[in-house]
């Protein structure tokens, strides 16, 4: 009995290290992905302004990029609580 308990106690542990890897590589990517959009949206507003475009109108077009992200992060929550045990 004290070999299943310390196997079993062993696995639970085991799953929770797993689990919290998981949560740090996706806060991680999260994190990356944001400054890699408010880049990105930088550099295009940037060359629209040197295109003669408005600032104004650049932004506009910019803001898709964060748009974008923000719809592949609501997509990717919902897939997340989606899933359910049972």
């Amino acid at each position: 009995m004290g070999k299943t308990r310390s196997l079993l106690i062993l696995s639970v542990m085991s799953g929770a290290v797993s689990v919290i890897r998981l949560l740090g590589s996706l806060a991680v990517i999260y994190l990356g992905l944001g400054w890699k959009v408010r880049k990105a949206r930088r550099a295009l507003e940037k060359e629209l302004r040197k295109a003669g475009m408005s600032k104004e109108d650049a932004r506009k077009i910019g803001a898709q990029y964060a748009a974008v992200k923000d719809n592949a992060i609501k997509a990717i929550k919902r897939s997340v609580t989606g899933f359910r045990f049972g």
